[in-house]
């Protein structure tokens, strides 16, 4: 559809931001906001460079990458008799009022136009203090992290093999790194698992996420720990599962609770932390364990082993996961290296039965594809080289000190103020605070003095507050502790 060349103004461009860009780009955008408004229709001719250039008071070849410009993005066409034409596969749209203050919006709407599901359930908590001690409740110290030997491997593996790991890969994780976890299970934690046991993930939380996407339809029962890591619990919910809380003691979950649960729902799994049970860090008991592996048994229900922190345990050698007892297939055994190396490296993995394996991958492959390769044949140097099991042992050294500095701070600087029992291990202390104090305003109290410790309130299943801090010591050096705990101390008095 010929005519006489339309006019072109950049007066709908006039505000700051657009004076920002190159004046083409201007143009540009002029143009498409008229054809956008049906201003311009599919077809139609526009002013040649020559006569816009004239009008506009601007370069000849100013208007020409103008028009290259709107070819590229599919606006216009150039065809064989000459000239420069609105592209036909516009949609043809009825004119509208044309306003020379109109402009061509290109953010993002501030709101969708459809129904959302409501958000999963988020546990950030605010951003600390400048200059705060933060008693983080399972954060490695990341001063100590093995920044050369991880530096040095990741070169390595990009420098021998970067053609191939730079490619797509197994779902499931390298081959290499997945025959180093399982050796290192072999010795370390008393699994007999190979290769085709091991799924490679992105952090335990991936792996927990992937087990409630395997395992669950909506309305599947989960029975768990009712003080527990509310992220794991987010992410069973996410796939439709229903959550039962089942009490905590000195012993771990309770078991007469829990079968109590089983014989009132039909349990689809149970998700539980028996190692150092999180946020408590207490043991599950070794009669208790078993008692959790017959029911799983008898009734067929997953168990979800999260065993967050294994490597930590001061007193004797790390008690054998329940994974290591199994002999009906129910246990689902998890873990992280975010724990000894650093959380931004995203290692994780899930220890399972061959065929639940294939199915993990298969639902990974929908979401994520692969993991980090020149990542992970890395840090597979580094189990098969020795240097993570080195490094564990220098972590647990110097964590096992910081756990007994803790210990003394708070019993000099706190006393009848607290009470707890030291922890066999984990990176924590879970320190019950007098009846007559309230928790939650000690630890406002404590933040304005630059220090953060968290209360039970955070962990607990039915959100009520107890008088309990859980207090991590992995990620402070003793001198920190000790300034962290008179901190507490002031804020006590406050």
């Amino acid at each position: 559809m010929k005519g006489p060349d339309p006019t072109i103004s950049l007066d709908q461009l006039s505000d700051a931001e657009s004076f920002q860009e190159p004046v083409f780009l201007r143009i540009a955008r002029a143009i498409s906001a008229d054809i956008a408004r049906g201003r311009f229709r599919p077809g139609q001719r526009l002013p040649s460079s020559r006569a816009l250039a004239d009008s506009l008071g601007v370069h000849r070849n100013t208007v020409l990458a103008a028009y290259q410009e709107l070819i590229a993005e599919g606006w216009l066409v150039t065809r064989p008799s000459g000239g420069t034409f609105v592209s036909s596969d516009m949609v043809d749209t009825r004119p509208k009022a044309f306003a020379r203050s109109a402009v061509l919006r290109t953010e993002v709407p501030g709101r969708v136009g459809f129904d959302l599901a409501p958000p999963p359930d988020r546990f950030d908590q605010p951003e600390p203090p400048k200059g705060a001690l933060v008693f983080a409740s399972g954060m490695p110290d990341l001063r100590l992290a093995p920044v050369d030997d991880l530096s040095r491997a990741y070169r390595r593996a990009l420098r021998q093999n970067g053609g191939k790991l730079l490619g797509y890969g197994d779902p499931a994780g390298e081959l290499r790194l997945r025959s180093a976890l399982a050796s290192m299970f072999a010795d370390a934690r008393g699994l007999a698992a190979n290769e085709s046991n091991v799924i490679v993930t992105r952090g335990s939380q991936m792996a927990i996420d992937l087990c409630a996407k395997v395992l669950f339809s909506p309305g599947d029962v989960v029975a768990v720990e009712a003080l527990g890591y509310q992220p794991a619990w987010a992410a069973l919910r996410a796939s439709g599962a229903r959550l039962v809380p089942v009490a905590v003691d000195r012993s771990g979950m309770v078991f007469d609770a829990l079968r109590a649960v089983a014989e009132r729902e039909r349990l689809r799994a149970i998700y539980l932390t028996p190692h150092h049970q999180y946020p408590t860090t207490v043991s599950l008991s070794p009669g208790r364990r078993l008692q959790v592996l017959e029911l799983a048994a008898e009734r067929r229900i997953a168990v979800i082993e999260d065993d967050y922190d294994n490597e930590f345990h001061y007193e004797s050698r790390p008690i054998l996961p329940l994974a290591s007892a199994d002999r009906k297939g129910t246990v689902l055994y998890i873990g992280t290296l975010s724990k000894i190396l650093a959380p931004a490296l995203r290692v994780g993995f899930l220890v399972a039965p061959e065929p639940f394996i294939l199915r993990a991958a298969a639902m990974r492959a929908t979401m994520d594809r692969q993991g980090d390769r020149p990542v992970e044949t890395a840090v597979a140097e580094l189990i098969e080289d020795g240097a993570v099991q080195r490094h564990v042992r220098r972590m647990r050294g110097h964590y096992a000190k910081r756990r007994e500095a803790l210990a003394g701070a708070l019993a000099r600087h706190l006393g009848a103020a607290v009470r707890f029992d030291l922890p066999q291990g984990g990176m924590a202390i879970w320190v019950e605070v007098d009846s007559t104090i309230n928790v939650e305003k000690w630890a406002e109290n404590a933040r304005a003095q630059g220090v953060i410790a968290t209360t039970a309130k955070r962990f607990a299943f039915d959100g009520r507050a107890r008088n309990f801090f859980r207090l991590g010591f992995a990620n402070l050096n003793e001198k920190e502790i000790e300034e962290g705990v008179l901190r507490l101390k002031k804020a006590l008095r406050v």
